[in-house]
């Protein structure tokens, strides 16, 4: 399916990269393209959820209002972002349970290092809860730390 986009007063073409397009082209899109550059547009907001793409479309959404797409690219802008941020607290409940391993201490211990409670740290290890920067700092160190000492407290596990 190919789009019959055309961009009027505008130095950029809808074949370039969506990455380049200026905010009136992107209105353009969502006023007149089709499927084939909405799809072109929500590709782009997949890959970088904050990107420019995504910021310009929530930009263009407050502007404009086409019918039937303003909803559905609201919808994609809110559902990149949900599962890139699914996806980074994933990430760091995962670090937090190498740093936990890498430690060799019981969870208990590791806990009472880094300043919280065992169950605390089982939040962060699950990903229901992100750590803060500044106690992931803390869990680093402290796993780093503990790796380097002989005897520590080790986990059985």
């Amino acid at each position: 399916m190919s789009s019959s986009l055309r961009f009027r007063n505008l130095e950029v073409s809808p074949a370039q990269p969506v990455e380049q397009w200026p905010l009136e082209a992107v209105l353009a899109a969502l006023e007149r393209g089709t499927l084939p550059d909405w799809r072109r547009l929500a590709g782009a907001i997949a890959v970088d959820p904050w990107g420019v793409v995504a910021r310009k479309t929530t930009e263009a959404l407050r502007v404009t209002r086409p019918y039937g797409t303003a909803a559905l690219m609201e919808m994609v802008v809110a559902d990149a972002r949900a599962s890139a941020a699914a996806a980074e607290r994933a990430q760091v409940a995962e670090e937090v349970g190498g740093l936990l391993a890498h430690s060799g201490l019981t969870q208990m211990e590791f806990a009472r290092r880094i300043g919280t409670s065992s169950p605390r740290l089982s939040t962060y290890v699950s990903g229901k809860v992100t750590p803060s920067a500044a106690l992931l700092v803390r869990m680093r160190r402290v796993a780093g730390a503990a790796a380097r000492v002989p005897g520590a407290t080790r986990s059985s596990g």
